[in-house]
């Protein structure tokens, strides 16, 4: 063989091994059950993939922890390893301020209001900090309806009924939620929530109406106090190298399929009127607050609003784009 045709053939063969990480599949890390009825971040996931699937674009669904732990896959996003992950908030808060406030308790009144935010400016100031870090947000996932107060051990009409629990924190931040309540936390990592339950490590925990029903923590979660305290979600993200290696089209196809995957959670989110009737049908004991009692848990929260370091004019920039 001639040496041209020679330097042909390797371009060629060059050209499609730059290629072929676009065509490759797309590995989605999921964060819980594959569960269409209960799990909204699933629903995201789900839809997400099938309409990648029936564009072109090869999608396949990881079992929560197939592809390890939160750490774990962000660094794998980051390198370019993995290409999608429903992770944690907080996390992506890790590496950029502007998405904390999402995770603040009595700030938000429901998603309409996050995602006019997001679409008026707020997801660009979040990409702006995450993309040099190799990551990229792709939306926000709702977890359910609006996160409550779950324990194992006594009935909370009140603040002052709180005094007495110890509860599993997500974070630092939420530890600081228990103080302005009267009461104390300790940061437990999910996986290690059942055991905690169970020993008296930690007495309760804030989320989501349907969160003891999908992780099966039905067997010591007695009380659930409605108390709305603020949105549960979780944070879509992409590796960054391999978004920006995907061609114009198939960048499209992409956030094509975050618009749909997140019309279709937030459809899901809308159907949520049940889930106190399931967790009554589930032996867990429903306790809706009082106007004055939800006035009292807000009042007692909005301080931490204006503790939590956040990138300066943050919560401003959130509130004038969400239309709060």
């Amino acid at each position: 063989m001639s040496f041209m045709k020679l330097m042909g053939a390797a371009s060629v063969s060059l050209a499609f091994a730059f290629a072929a990480p676009a065509t490759a599949e797309v590995k989605i890390a999921l964060d819980s059950a594959k569960d269409l009825e209960n799990s909204g971040t699933y629903v995201w996931a789900h839809a997400f993939s099938e309409y990648l699937n029936a564009n072109g674009m090869e999608a396949v669904e990881y079992e929560r922890g197939a592809l390890g732990a939160e750490a774990e896959k962000m660094d794998q996003v980051q390198q370019g390893l993995l290409e999608v992950s429903v992770s944690d908030t907080k996390g992506v808060g890790a590496l950029d301020g502007h998405i904390i406030p999402l995770t603040l308790p009595y700030l938000f009144p429901d998603f309409a209001s996050v995602d006019r935010g997001l679409e008026n400016g707020m997801l660009d100031k979040i990409n702006a900090g995450t993309t040099p870090q190799g990551v990229r947000v792709i939306a926000v996932a709702a977890l359910g309806s609006a996160a409550g107060i779950f324990n194992t051990k006594k009935p909370v009409n009140s603040a002052a009924d709180m005094a007495d629990l110890r509860m599993r924190a997500l974070d630092e931040n939420q530890i600081g939620v228990y103080k302005l309540w009267g009461t104390n936390g300790t940061i437990v990592a999910w996986d290690e929530v059942p055991n905690a339950l169970q020993t008296g490590i930690a007495d309760g925990y804030l989320n989501p109406p349907m969160v003891p029903l999908m992780f099966g923590h039905t067997g010591f979660i007695k009380y659930f106090t409605d108390a709305k305290v603020g949105l549960g979600t979780r944070t879509v993200i992409v590796s960054e190298d391999w978004y920006q290696g995907l061609s114009a089209d198939e960048q499209k196809i992409v956030m094509d399929a975050a618009a749909a995957a997140t019309k279709a959670n937030r459809e899901w989110l809308a159907t949520r009127s049940a889930e106190l009737d399931k967790l009554r049908d589930a032996g867990i004991e429903v306790t809706t607050l009082t106007p004055e009692a939800w006035n009292e848990f807000r009042a007692l929260s909005e301080p931490l609003h204006n503790m939590v370091p956040l990138p300066e004019g943050a919560l401003d920039a959130w509130k004038t784009a969400s239309g709060m």
